[in-house]
């Protein structure tokens, strides 16, 4: 067992080397981003990597309070595993943060040496084993966002304010704008999505509400989504060509890197999304979303702030985090159905109203 450290300590601790260790998934990884201006503030002089999944590294380099980035592959081969478990540990990090909780997070966090292992209760897989101090109030049911601001509160700087940078560069930001010139304004992301089948509210409703948008109050649409989600929205962009001939949507779902989705997503006037990765990204962003929460809890999972609308089932097996439907016929998935297109409508426009209201008061 590793040497216990007392919360009382962290306040005063000092620290030159910091490693975060939170790999993924997407929305973790940018719920946790806010730590990183909180990092700096507590340890100005300090040099602070992030171990990441090489997938999501992109979204971390150029960031202004981030030194390095330490890639690595979920499914390396273990000569990979003890070349990063060598490098850890050569870096010689004082303070490491595992905010993700598993078994090869802790052997990362172990294989540092850092004589100050923070985790959270939310850690699986004997992971709190490797940790000298576990933050309180960081179980499951505290939201993400909170869960990883507890370690700037911990560390004495909780009253910053919390700010979410992606480095999107000008290249980028031209690319989103090239690819848009053909839109009108307001424009709306589109993101129909979710690696959960739960999570997926049914693509013809994404349609219905988007076509709406168009028609009502003149958004130009631009669709999203991974390589693997080509199909899906595929199918959304023929099906607003049938219900809406005189809109305009852009396809750029596998089109965009990390960066460029970054960058459509801070373009875009609103978002319209499931509960995913790509909506805690346009929310730290500041774009207002509109997200539809079936399996999982919008006050668990949603993002923080007021300018959002979150969007839930009522139906009783509501924010049971099944990746799968446990029941079967009329009740199979009815979380997707009991959820109809104008309550996510309604909601659109009242993003649309709060929105106009904040820009005509400025």
């Amino acid at each position: 067992m590793p040497k216990r450290i007392s919360l009382e300590d962290l306040p005063r601790i000092d620290a030159r080397n910091v490693c975060v260790i939170k790999p993924s998934a997407l929305g973790d990884v940018v719920q946790a981003l806010p730590l990183l201006p909180a990092l700096r503030a507590r340890f100005p002089r300090a040099q602070v990597a992030w171990v990441i999944h090489s997938g999501f590294a992109d979204l971390l380099r150029g960031h202004p309070w981030l030194d390095d980035v330490i890639p690595f592959r979920r499914h390396g081969r273990v000569r990979e595993t003890w070349a990063l478990f060598r490098e850890l540990r050569q870096r010689r990090f004082d303070l490491v943060l595992d905010l993700q909780g598993l078994l090869r997070t802790a052997g990362m966090a172990l294989a540092t040496g850092a004589p100050t292992r923070i985790g959270l209760q939310t850690a699986r897989e004997l992971a709190f084993l490797s940790a000298t101090v576990t933050l309180p109030d960081t179980g499951k049911h505290v939201p993400a966002h909170e869960r990883y601001w507890r370690v700037a509160e911990a560390l004495g700087v909780g009253e910053l304010r919390r700010e979410t940078i992606v480095a999107v560069g000008d290249e980028d930001r031209q690319w989103v704008r090239r690819q848009a010139e053909s839109l009108s304004r307001p424009m709306l992301a589109v993101l129909p999505g979710a690696r959960w089948r739960t999570k997926r509210w049914p693509i013809e409703k994404f349609a219905a509400v988007t076509a709406k948008a168009m028609r009502h109050l003149g958004y130009g649409a631009l669709l999203l989504g991974s390589a693997d989600e080509r199909p899906l929205v595929g199918q959304l962009a023929d099906l607003l060509r049938k219900l809406q001939p005189s809109g305009k949507a852009i396809n750029l779902a596998g089109r965009t890197t990390l960066k460029q989705l970054a960058a459509v997503l801070s373009e875009a006037d609103a978002a319209l999304t499931n509960d995913s990765g790509p909506m805690h990204l346009a929310a730290g962003l500041g774009t207002p979303v509109v997200s539809v929460f079936t399996c999982t809890n919008p006050a668990r999972s949603g993002p923080p702030g007021d300018v959002h609308e979150l969007v839930a089932t009522t139906i009783s097996c509501a924010g049971s985090y099944r990746r799968r439907c446990p029941h079967r016929g009329q009740k199979h998935l009815a979380c997707l159905d009991e959820i109809e297109v104008e309550r996510v409508w309604q909601a659109l426009v009242r993003v649309v109203e709060r929105t106009r209201s904040r820009i005509d008061a400025a």
